[in-house]
């Protein structure tokens, strides 16, 4: 009987516990970001990088003064072209979403690993400033020579992206051939009826 109390309870200040440090966390922002980057060439040879970032705060509370610095991309290898590496806001309410953009243009080939993106914030519960870091970004090969395309490379490209489509198409083609073409049983019986 001890035993069973000494359980009870045990397991009711775990549950206590646990039910306290939810809810402690639930009344703070939490912040997610999503780094994005896609490479453009243009027909003069360069090489653009499009870089867009995503904050979202998924949590119950408001995140005020929000900084982003992007420091990721060296200068020695990029060039700023629309935009700023680095972007404020004043706040960003529970549930809500920021996005920040810049274009940036490539001065130097090879393979760039691109790091997170730093998010400052302040909690009106905390004096000290919060961080948050976004996710990074796949490996780009910026300038990289692209090989010339085979003389059926765009025949395979359509044929896997509208392949289904086609045989769809086909199959209801030749159903509808069928039905509408005479068949020859069906005249060799006419000519037998006249006999």
């Amino acid at each position: 009987m001890a035993t069973l109390m000494t359980n009870l309870l045990l397991k009711a200040c775990i549950a206590l516990f646990l039910i306290s440090a939810a809810t402690a966390v639930g009344d703070s922002p939490f912040i997610i970001a999503h780094k994005k980057a896609s490479l453009t060439r243009l027909k003069s040879g360069a090489e653009r990088v499009s870089v867009s970032i995503d904050i979202y705060n998924q949590g119950f509370s408001t995140a005020y003064d929000l900084s982003l610095v992007d420091y990721s991309w060296p200068q020695d290898a990029f060039d700023v072209i629309s935009g700023n590496i680095s972007q404020s806001w004043e706040k960003l309410d529970a549930g809500g979403v920021l996005s920040h953009s810049f274009e940036l243009e490539a001065k130097k080939q090879g393979m760039f690993y691109g790091a997170p993106a730093v998010i400052t914030f302040r909690i009106p519960t905390k004096a000290a400033l919060q961080e948050a870091y976004s996710t990074s970004i796949l490996p780009l090969d910026v300038l990289a020579e692209i090989p010339r395309e085979k003389k059926f490379e765009w025949a395979k490209r359509l044929l896997a992206k509208y392949g289904s489509q086609v045989s769809v198409i086909s199959i209801v083609g030749l159903f509808i051939y069928l039905m509408v073409t005479p068949s020859k049983s069906s005249g060799l019986k006419a000519s037998k009826k006249k006999r």
